[in-house]
């Protein structure tokens, strides 16, 4: 089983991403030549593509968690929209509801504490490496 998992600003551009995979966590892209990199840009086009239904149904809803909002083939792709618009994508195969949004509400809660650093600007791309151990631990914990 692996996900993918994706944050976007609201210039539509990616924040952050990692993806996570049954062998244990691997940062996307670290090597460009293997078939890894190859599903990492699919994984990147999925949640792109998505990205027009999650901006169609965060107007008809007043829920953050927008549950399962597209489907590719055998793969999901969940969201969750903070309430300054930005949007948490996750890319996954099993539907299992209560985790993901466990996993979704742990990852807003690091997000909104790499808001309150005063030297952090919003649509610029996240390097904490504490943020990423988090994001990373919540992965485990939930998916």
């Amino acid at each position: 089983m692996s996900f993918y998992f994706a944050i976007v600003g609201t210039k539509d551009n990616p924040i952050y991403e990692v993806e996570f995979g049954t062998s244990g966590t691997k940062s996307a892209g670290l090597d460009p030549n293997s078939k890894k990199d190859e599903h990492r840009h699919l994984n990147q086009f999925i949640i792109h593509s998505a990205l027009d239904i999650v901006e169609e149904l965060q107007w008809s809803t007043n829920a953050m968690y927008l549950k399962s909002v597209d489907k590719f083939n055998e793969w999901h792709v969940s969201a969750f929209i903070s309430a300054g618009n930005i949007k948490f994508m996750l890319l996954h195969e099993s539907k299992n509801e209560d985790s993901i949004r466990n996993f979704f509400n742990e990852c807003h809660e690091s997000y909104i504490k790499i808001l309150m650093n005063p030297f952090y600007e919003i649509n610029s791309p996240i390097t904490s490496i504490g943020f990423d151990t988090k994001v990373r631990y919540a992965a485990k914990r939930y998916l």
